[in-house]
């Protein structure tokens, strides 16, 4: 029994093809449109906020978050501790491949590329995972700027990446097409345009 636990445990530590996510997200989004649930993470902080006792001060947080977002709550915790094991438990040891030229393009505009062999060094460039850059003015207002973007930016569209481009689409939503159409021009903007003048 105890080889067959390491078995499917080198099993999982695999690296998988990419085709396989697709089918598993397809194989829930099937199951949520059978039961009348959509999914979205964003969702999930409203809810969250609902729980705190936000309610009392605002009505877009009064409303059943057990009933209504307790499901996807559950989806969030499974995603933090799934992350939290797969981290730390189950990843595999090979490094991580980037493109030659991804490596290029993040080299030229001024970030260093961590080194791919060393398990334990974040896959973030130093410049943005150092305490230096963070807690400085220019890193607290990348941060601040960037999430206020992000929470303004879900609020406005009527849901995050998540919810627009796996619930959406699959539901053939027009407005979620338009949504996931404009996530992907910002972040070319971003990453071609805005990033290097930051930087």
């Amino acid at each position: 029994m105890y080889l067959l636990f390491l078995n499917i445990i080198e099993f999982i530590s695999q690296p998988w093809p990419w085709y396989v996510s697709g089918v598993l997200i397809a194989s829930i989004m099937g199951l949520l449109l059978m039961t009348g649930k959509h999914f979205g993470v964003s969702a999930t902080l409203r809810a969250a906020c609902a729980a705190c006792g936000a309610g009392k001060q605002s009505n877009f947080f009064d409303f059943n978050w057990r009933k209504e977002q307790g499901w996807n709550m559950l989806f969030a915790l499974g995603a933090v501790l799934g992350g939290f094991l797969a981290a730390n438990y189950l990843s595999s040891p090979e490094p991580m491949e980037l493109g030659s030229r991804t490596i290029e393009y993040v080299e030229s505009i001024g970030f260093s590329i961590p080194d791919p062999t060393d398990n334990s060094s974040s896959i973030l460039p130093e410049e943005f995972s150092s305490t230096d850059f963070v807690f400085s003015i220019k890193g607290m207002l990348f941060l601040l700027l960037g999430g206020f973007f992000v929470g303004f930016g879900a609020r406005y569209a009527g849901g995050c990446t998540s919810g627009h481009a796996i619930s959406g689409l699959s539901n053939l939503q027009p407005a979620s097409l338009i949504a996931v159409i404009g996530f992907f021009i910002g972040g070319l903007l971003m990453t071609y345009f805005l990033l290097p003048l930051i930087f």
